[in-house]
């Protein structure tokens, strides 16, 4: 029990705390012997005891409020014990013994010595203070009680620097106020007259409520009202003192104003509290935002790429042939555009996409977050499929457009060589059908007939030398249906007419044979001489017109060894030349001696040879154009000789810039896998050697424009091989963005590195240490480790992982954190996590769910308004959003539930 009457029957009263303070200076007891000491004469003094009253009882107010009731006499209205003890459970927290709601004195007793007994059971010696005197109204008691709860309740605790009570607070103020003009507080009485020392606590932590420098020190009364109406109306400190009794005072009470100054304290304090916890929670809530924004971005990019790859594999694979070699090298220059012009940007946007999604996963273990799921198809593996159908598209479509050309050039030689030799035979065979037909030998004479029959023996040997060419028509015809010629089915009617006029003109002269040899009897001369010349005639002149077509033809050569191919053959043709010559002179001598012998015996010949129309016009006629072909065509050879040695060059000058470009990529590539392994130097310094690199990479891309005008200018002069070098441009496209993917994914690596070093406190010499103990057991330098170099890495890093049952579950625990696709490789990226998680440490959803507590007042839920008043606009209105309403039992409208919030950030549960 409390000890109403003291031995000491004096009028002073206090607390004493049973050990010491904690700054070490003595106990409360102490301070209150020494300072506080209740003199019956100062009590007696009516200005200090109207100075205590009203601030006391604003005090008792500031708290009784929150349990929605007052006091307004505080001797009067403490008598019952019924409000004291309501004060004591709200300013501790605790529930206090059920009061006795009797009315009698003995009831108000035993109320009032409740609430004594509780506060001494929190470590207060109550000197000369009984419940009696409570009872009854006895002012200077009932004050000194309320200034040992305010001593403990709202002073003792105060702590700055190991001092505490009267010394912390005086030094609090004194810091607080250090940086203001005319304020100078060295105690809690007259220090504080002038106003100032109020209004500067207020402007050091809440600037814009006070103007200072518009506050005059002769004016007291107007800074004291303007310090304790913007404390009432801003801060929720109750108005304690009236500024003229404060002013109109030789020395203000000291207790009264260290209970306002104390309230300005802890409402400065649970601000700097509510300001922390508000900190916290934007770091977490900007961390959530921005990777939400990165998510976002990578959804987005997945999309548009994943829809330019739909797009595009159909155009790629689309085999379609067109009908005309322009329409098809059309396709090959639009296949150009696509791969010099739309492919580069899309690799680029398919390589800074890997980087994102690395980035994005890193930044969330890094934050303690749940991996990033991209949505159903927009998997990194979606795209890497999606990339490699595209690439299987785009090899087979760039082969089958050239193979495609080559089939349509081909096409357009055959119908040109088909469209000749028909001409020709046409020409030939205009007018034989009627000729054939001619019943002439009815009304010959004798010599007719037997010129008829050797006209028609001529006609024959004539009509089987063109035998050859009406067989090279159909079997062009043949070779053009099978190559799908666009045009094959003019071509093939035609060629059927030629085989049904060669099959009818066959016909023909078996009957007109027959019915001369009915009539040969009657046939005894003939021209010996007219008849030698019209066999020897007819094929020589089938020779020159086989030699004039020959000389006309089309031909396609693709390297310098056919070309010469050709100029050799035509050199031979050129050799046969003088005894063609001499053949035709032996023809036309036939003639000549057949002329000599018709005028030397006055032999009228009528009209031309009877056995032929090949005259020594037309046979002179067709060797000048013989003899006018040859040149042109030793021309034709020269030109496409020299086209071909141009050729020549290009495949030179391409083979000598691919042949060291080739190399140049191989060793790059060979040079960044090593340094991505090497520890040479810090992070920052490998990072900065990959990215010189990665210049010396870029400043190389003039060499590999220039192999790509090479090209150009091979793919335009339709040269389709090259044996001077095994590289085609392909090969170098491909290497050259492999090596651009390589450098920008080891960078990233690196950056990743830097930022799990820096996000995880790993100094420096720790990384090292990782990245030595990696590569040690990396022994294939492939970048990853196996189970079991894993193991031996761990154990030299002294893990407890040893064969054994203990071990093997701690290492499978560690490999499912490490390899969680059961890949059976670990990567250093994933070992750096690892080892991070294991030596540094991270938010919390506990410690996120803390800071909203402290934000919402220690009440289990929080409102709408304290989170716009706490948090900046944006994230406050992030978190409204996404909070659901609060369902527990001491829910009220608005509530929002903070706790499953905070759990959802950190993938505990759904958002």
């Amino acid at each position: 029990m409390v000890d109403y009457h003291a031995a000491n029957q004096s009028y002073q009263y206090g607390p004493s705390s049973a050990g010491n303070g904690a700054g070490g200076g003595g106990s409360m007891g102490d301070y209150m012997a020494q300072e506080d000491d209740w003199d019956r004469d100062l009590l007696l003094d009516p200005a200090w005891e109207k100075q205590q009253r009203k601030t006391f009882t604003a005090w008792c107010n500031s708290h009784l409020r929150k349990a929605g009731t007052q006091i307004e006499n505080i001797d009067e209205d403490f008598r019952d014990g019924l409000k004291l003890m309501l004060l004591l459970e709200v300013i501790s927290g605790e529930r206090l013994p059920k009061p006795e709601r009797g009315k009698m004195r003995v009831h108000k007793i035993n109320n009032v010595n409740k609430a004594l007994d509780f506060i001494a059971s929190k470590g207060v010696k109550l000197v000369s203070i009984g419940a009696e005197e409570i009872v009854d109204g006895n002012a200077k008691m009932t004050l000194g009680m309320i200034w040992t709860i305010i001593l403990r309740f709202a002073i003792q605790d105060i702590s700055v620097e190991e001092t505490s009570a009267k010394e912390g607070l005086l030094l609090w103020c004194q810091r607080k106020t250090a940086p203001y003009k005319n304020v100078n507080v060295q105690n809690f009485h007259i220090s504080w007259k002038d106003g100032l020392a109020f209004n500067a606590l207020i402007h050091r932590h809440r600037p814009e409520l006070i103007e200072y420098d518009k506050l005059r020190k002769d004016d007291p009364v107007t800074n004291l009202n303007n310090a304790f109406e913007v404390a009432e109306k801003y801060l929720d400190i109750p108005k304690m003192l009236d500024a003229e009794d404060i002013v109109n005072t030789a020395r203000p009470d000291e207790k009264a104003i260290m209970t306002y100054v104390s309230s300005f304290y802890h409402a400065f304090s649970g601000a700097q509290k509510a300001e922390t916890a508000a900190n916290r929670i934007c770091k977490v809530l900007a961390v959530n935002q921005e990777n939400e924004h990165l998510m976002e971005d990578y959804e987005r990019l997945a999309s548009d790429l994943l829809e330019w790859i739909r797009r595009t594999i159909p155009w790629l694979e689309d085999r379609v042939p067109q009908k005309t070699i322009q329409e098809m090298q059309q396709k090959l220059e639009d296949f150009r555009d696509y791969r010099r012009v739309h492919k580069p940007p899309k690799v680029q946007e398919k390589c800074q996409l890997e980087i994102n999604f690395n980035t994005l996963q890193t930044k969330l273990r890094l934050s303690n977050r749940p991996a990033f799921m991209p949505s159903e198809g927009r998997m990194v593996s979606d795209i890497h499929n999606g990339w490699q159908h595209l690439e299987q598209a785009e090899k087979g479509y760039e082969e089958w457009l050239l193979n495609e050309i080559r089939r349509l050039e081909r096409l357009d030689h055959l119908a040109e060589k088909f469209r000749q030799k028909a001409s020709i035979h046409e020409a030939w065979t205009d007018g034989k059908e009627a000729m054939l037909k001619h019943r002439d030998y009815e009304t010959a004479t004798l010599s007719d007939i037997k010129a008829l029959i050797r006209k028609h023996e001529a006609f024959e040997s004539d009509l089987a030398a063109h035998q050859d060419r009406v067989e090279q028509i159909a079997a062009i015809a043949q070779e053009l249906n099978e190559l799908d010629y666009y045009d094959s089915h003019n071509v093939n009617t035609r060629c059927q007419k030629i085989c049904d006029q060669w099959d009818a003109l066959g016909s023909l002269t078996h009957s007109r044979r027959e019915a001369l040899e009915k009539t040969e009897k009657q046939l005894e001369t003939i021209d010996q001489l007219h008849l030698e010349y019209a066999k020897r005639a007819a094929p020589f002149n089938n020779w020159m017109e086989s030699a004039m077509e020959d000389l006309q033809d089309m031909f396609i050569v693709h390297t310098i060894e056919e070309i010469e191919g050709l100029i050799s053959a035509h050199d031979q043709f050129k050799s046969t030349l003088p005894d063609a010559d001499k053949e035709r002179e032996a023809i036309l001598a036939i003639h000549g001696e057949a002329q000599r012998i018709a005028e030397s015996n006055h032999i009228k010949l009528l009209g031309s040879n009877p056995y032929t129309t090949v005259t020594p016009q037309i046979i002179n006629s067709k060797w000048e154009k013989v003899q006018q072909l040859v040149p042109k065509r030793d021309d034709a050879l020269l030109e496409e000789q020299t086209k071909q040695q141009s050729n020549e060059h290009l495949r030179r000058q391409f083979a000598s810039q691919a042949n060291v470009m080739g190399p140049w990529i191989q060793t790059k590539m060979e040079e960044i896998g090593r340094i991505s392994i090497e520890m040479n130097g810090t992070l920052e310094d490998q990072l900065s050697h990959l990215k010189q690199y990665e210049r010396s990479i870029v400043d190389y891309k003039p060499n590999q424009d220039l192999l790509e005008q090479q090209h150009q200018l091979i793919q335009e002069a339709l040269i389709f091989d090259n044996k001077h070098t095994n590289y085609t441009m392909e090969h170098l496209r491909v290497g050259w963005e492999q090596l651009l993917t390589t450098i920008a994914r080891t960078i990233n690596e690196v950056e990743n590195q830097i930022l799990t070093r820096d996000a995880k406190g790993i100094s420096q010499e720790q990384m090292q240490e990782f990245r030595a103990s990696f590569n040690h057991f990396d022994k294939d330098h492939g970048g990853t480790l196996g189970p079991e170099e894993f193991k031996a890495c761990l154990i030299s890093l002294g893990y407890d992982v040893e064969n054994d049952r203990q071990g093997d579950a701690e290492f499978n625990r560690i490999m499912s954190v490490v390899d969680p696709n059961h890949s059976g490789l670990v990567t250093f990226q994933a070992f750096i996590d690892f080892m991070s998680r294991e030596t540094t440490d991270t938010d919390t959803a506990d410690q996120v769910i803390a800071s909203f507590k402290v934000l919402a007042g220690d009440k289990n839920f929080i409102t709408a308004e304290e989170l716009r008043r706490e948090l900046p606009p944006d994230q406050a209105e992030y978190c409204i959003a996404r909070m659901a309403p609060y369902q527990g039992p001491d829910a009220m409208p608005g509530a929002l539930d903070y706790k499953s919030f905070s759990t959802a950030l950190y993938g505990e549960s759904d958002l």
